[in-house]
């Protein structure tokens, strides 16, 4: 089971949306299904509980993993959290993954994927690793704009906390 936390500017509670499966529709809370469907650039029509909701998205900020919308007049900022960033800060090891050009492993895992090869160009916030740790695949990614100067994790091989994964120039 999946989960994002959505913290609405203005509103006293978060919104916990989940889902079953990768292609699984979200409900809130775990009750009403949301049915979403884009009938534009940027806009949506979002039916919940039998109501109907037109969505304009204003700005979307993935780096500060922010969304501006409009819904009806009101406009609002969520912030998104997946399980795996509450999980990292939780255990304070969202800051421990980087240091001196070093990207270390926040846990021990199994590396499932490399995404990057020596001498590949990175923006911050790309995906440069996939790492499952504690049943759930975690996506690792560049902790800054860089060029990827050594991979020293290896597909299918286990990490150890703390453990170097990739180098940056």
């Amino acid at each position: 089971m999946a989960k994002l936390f959505a913290s609405i500017t203005g509103a006293p509670n978060e919104v916990v949306l989940e889902r079953s499966s990768p292609n699984a529709p979200w409900s809130l809370n775990g009750g009403a299904v949301s049915d979403v469907v884009r009938i534009g650039p940027a806009q949506y029509s979002v039916l919940i509980d039998g109501r109907s909701f037109r969505v304009l998205v204003l700005k979307e900020d993935r780096e500060n993993k922010t969304v501006r919308l409009r819904v009806g007049g009101r406009t609002c900022t969520v912030r998104l959290e997946e399980e795996q960033d509450r999980l990292m800060q939780t255990l304070g090891l969202d800051k421990a993954m980087r240091k001196a050009g070093d990207l270390k492993a926040p846990m021990p895992g199994l590396v499932l994927n490399v995404l990057v090869k020596p001498g590949d160009q990175v923006k911050k916030n790309d995906p440069v690793l996939v790492l499952e740790a504690m049943k759930m695949e975690n996506v690792i990614k560049a902790p800054a704009d860089a060029v990827v100067k050594a991979v020293a994790a290896e597909k299918g091989k286990p990490v150890e906390k703390g453990q170097l994964l990739i180098s940056f120039a």
